[in-house]
């Protein structure tokens, strides 16, 4: 498999990448990112760009690809409405208008939220749920990942200081989350592993909620099949 993600400098992007790196079915992985990460594994690939609204100087290098791990995002606590919806929105279709055009047979999986819907009152719902619209509405199979709390599983550190102390007291209780609560709990490499999972499939469904997300994981034991 050939992925290209972003937001691997993320608390989600994170845990994913690792779990991406552990597949062995991984040939090659390119990160599209503001700053390059530098990774040690020769299979990973820096795609830099001030900005994810001008990817002239990348898009020879957006393709061909399997499947695009869409991990980037805004945190919904703290980001005022115009500028969460310009990043969910405007700079998602962005980069997988330019994704799709370049790689037609391949699937972009999506890291949305749960209970995403473009009529919800909820802000952050509302506006992952009108991303997941446009998103579909492309000429590229989409699978939309709708995870509801997320456990750091490889020790991630959330790139926002302020998350970092709700992490570190929260960490401990999330992971009996995970096992006690599927339908609502999920972690990174639950995530990674799903998504590497859907990849293979030869028919994916277009949205997996949180525990369908785990019973993926579960089900892969770790590598896609």
């Amino acid at each position: 498999m050939r992925i290209l993600m972003t937001g691997a400098t993320g608390l989600v992007g994170q845990g994913v990448l690792t779990e991406v790196l552990a597949h062995p079915g991984v040939s090659r992985v390119a990160v599209l990112g503001r700053r390059a990460l530098g990774h040690p594994d020769p299979r990973v690939e820096d795609l830099v760009v001030e900005r994810f609204d001008e990817l002239d100087a990348v898009l020879d290098r957006m393709a061909p690809y399997d499947a695009c791990f869409y991990c980037a995002g805004a945190p919904p606590l703290g980001t005022p409405e115009d500028r969460y919806r310009q990043v969910t929105v405007a700079l998602t279709l962005h980069v997988a208008r330019a994704f799709a055009q370049r790689n037609p047979g391949a699937r972009l999986l999506y890291i949305s939220g749960a209970k995403s819907d473009p009529a919800s009152r909820f802000m952050p719902m509302r506006v992952k749920g009108e991303a997941e619209v446009a998103l579909r509405a492309l000429p590229v199979a989409t699978v939309m990942l709708r995870p509801g709390g997320i456990q750091p599983a490889h020790g991630e550190r959330s790139p926002h200081a302020w998350m970092r102390p709700f992490y570190a007291l929260a960490a401990p209780l999330m992971g009996w989350g995970v096992r006690l609560m599927p339908g609502l709990m999920t972690s990174t490499a639950h995530l990674g592993r799903a998504m590497l999972a859907l990849t293979a499939m030869p028919e994916p469904p277009a949205v997996v909620e949180n525990d369908a997300i785990n019973r993926l994981a579960e089900g892969s034991g770790g590598t896609a099949r």
